[in-house]
């Protein structure tokens, strides 16, 4: 059965079109090979995306029970977060506005899941035994706090 799995980074601080760039290397690939490839990319948006492939092969094996083999980057795609405005000090007392980018990532991987399925776990069944000796009732006391 193919399953797909979604894993999703909000507002990392990098502009988008540097993250679009190490996204378009791994498109397509085997999660393995896509994890080689951004472990030696030397983009500094290469750890991120790195991290959070890995969150989507993590989630996929938790819910889905899908083997690491099967996964595949079936899609990546970098959407512009929000942007922080800031003034840059120029010469003769101007100042000229900056934009800080930020980016948000998401990655759906595919792969096939194992017939056996997350709910069919065996589940352990407690026997329940009867004690011998039988607990008295006791009265409670009342103390000053009480009668308050």
């Amino acid at each position: 059965m193919k399953v797909q799995t979604k894993a999703q980074l909000n507002h990392l601080r990098m502009t988008p079109q540097k993250v679009r760039l190490v996204a378009g290397l791994v498109r397509g690939l085997d999660v393995t090979k896509a994890l080689e490839q951004l472990q030696f990319s030397s983009k500094q948006a290469a750890l991120p995306v790195k991290k959070l492939i890995e969150s989507a092969v993590a989630n996929a094996k938790h819910n889905h029970n899908v083997k690491e083999e099967t996964l595949k980057v079936e899609t990546i795609f970098v959407d512009e977060g929000s942007v922080l405005k800031r003034w840059m000090p120029r010469a003769m007392g101007r100042a000229t506005p900056l934009r800080k980018k930020s980016s948000h990532i998401t990655v759906v991987l595919s792969g096939e899941a194992d017939d056996v399925e997350k709910s069919s776990k065996k589940e352990k069944k407690v026997k329940v035994e009867e004690t011998e000796t039988k607990v008295e009732k006791t009265e409670k006391k009342i103390t000053k706090k009480d009668k308050k």
